[in-house]
């Protein structure tokens, strides 16, 4: 689809005639509607007769996005195109968001920016191993035992730099990119300056969900376990949880970074069973 300011997102669709009922899932950074954990989910919502619109971000679908920005965890402007596009179907009356990592950080944070003027039809979200405070989690991810993490996104973010060199050219440089080894330095010379923030500081502060979180107006659920190797204590926002009538947080023991490993006869993730529990507002616990 064509976004407002001249770009495209490229759409993934799995739908049933006559359903009225729709969940959007964002994925997590550098991911894409194929990871195993964005299909998953959506053939979990489609046994329960969801219909499901998994989203590429910019320039992850296999192909660049014609402009110079990209996205980032708190590009929530994108979110609102895609959720627009699908309520001018017509088709659907219940919506529910479902994101994971740096998706359920713009997730949430949509909600939380948007407060009460939320449009109605999107009745409940769930996200899972959310970075809600971007500064901690980034800096947990510098720390020796997430290395071989850092260096799986950077090598990604790095030839999506170079390829955007060759299409702008004079308008980023890459001295220094591959002396790159943390998200401070990267989003410092990137991230930031591209996307209309100060440094690195500033866009994590400003596109982190946890700030706003109370702004939440529909239920909503976030789970981050506890044994997440890129979550710091910040990112557990129990605080919030307790004093909202719709935001609700759960911290189980296991899970990993959108792991939650389950094995039961419908061969569902345990966010996956989850997810399905909180969108139905009879099963809600």
């Amino acid at each position: 689809m064509e976004t407002p300011d001249g770009d495209f997102l490229d759409l993934d669709w799995k739908t049933s005639a006559g359903c009225s009922r729709l969940a959007i899932l964002s994925h997590g950074l550098e991911g894409d509607a194929r990871n195993t954990y964005v299909q998953g989910m959506a053939a979990a919502l489609n046994s329960k007769g969801w219909d499901v619109l998994a989203w590429n971000f910019r320039g992850c679908s296999q192909e660049p996005n014609r402009l110079l920005r990209s996205y980032h965890s708190g590009e929530t402007g994108d979110l609102h195109t895609v959720i627009t596009h699908a309520l001018a179907s017509g088709r659907y009356d219940q919506v529910g968001l479902i994101g994971f990592s740096l998706g359920g950080n713009m997730t949430l944070k949509y909600l939380g920016d948007l407060g009460s003027t939320v449009d109605r039809r999107i009745f409940a979200a769930v996200a899972f191993s959310v970075p809600c405070d971007l500064a901690s989690s980034s800096r947990k991810l510098e720390k020796f035992m997430n290395r071989i993490y850092m260096r799986r996104f950077l090598v990604g973010l790095r030839k999506k730099i170079r390829e955007k060199m060759r299409r702008f050219p004079g308008e980023l440089s890459d001295d220094g990119l591959d002396q790159m080894r943390t998200f401070q330095q990267f989003d410092g010379a990137y991230t930031a300056p591209i996307h209309g923030f100060l440094s690195a500081e500033d866009y994590w502060e400003r596109a982190s969900c946890r700030p706003v979180l109370s702004g939440i107006s529909i239920p909503a659920l976030m789970v981050n376990a506890r044994n997440d190797p890129f979550l710091a204590p910040a990112c557990f926002p129990f605080e919030e949880a307790a004093q909202s009538q719709w935001f609700s947080f759960e911290a189980p023991s296991g899970g990993g970074h959108v792991g939650f490993v389950s094995f039961n006869k419908q061969n569902q993730y345990w966010s996956e069973t989850r997810a399905l529990e909180f969108l139905n507002p009879r099963e809600r616990v």
